[in-house]
């Protein structure tokens, strides 16, 4: 089991910054692949990043040269450095941690930290 816990959200104005954290704990961080998603009103889940065990990241189009997710496998923790935020940046902004071992997937959710980017 994962426990993931989001921090950092909160209002912004258009061009503004925000760095999300996702504190992990319960198991070997270091081993899953650690994303960042968001759901904006009305529209579905959508991947934003992704980084891998080894440090391999990839992006939603939309954020590509906006943001950055980083990870810290000494403090458990995976980062998403928000800069030139847009209004259509508005959602909840989940954490997940994920593997995939042979057959077998173990994936985990936090609560979601709501960023709120007005015009």
């Amino acid at each position: 089991q994962v426990q993931l816990v989001e921090s950092g959200g909160g209002l912004v104005q258009a061009g503004d910054s925000l760095r999300l954290s996702c504190a992990a704990s319960g198991s070997i961080f270091s081993i899953y692949t650690m994303g960042w998603y968001r759901r904006a009103p009305g529209k579905q889940r959508e991947l934003v990043a992704r980084i891998a065990s080894g440090g391999s990241a990839t992006y939603a189009d939309s954020v590509k040269g906006r943001f950055t997710i980083s990870r810290d496998d000494a403090k458990n923790t995976v980062y998403l450095q928000m800069n030139s935020l847009k209004p259509e940046d508005t959602a909840v902004y989940y954490c997940n941690a994920d593997r995939l071992y042979g057959n077998s997937r173990s994936n985990f959710w936090g609560q979601g930290t709501q960023v709120i980017v007005s015009s």
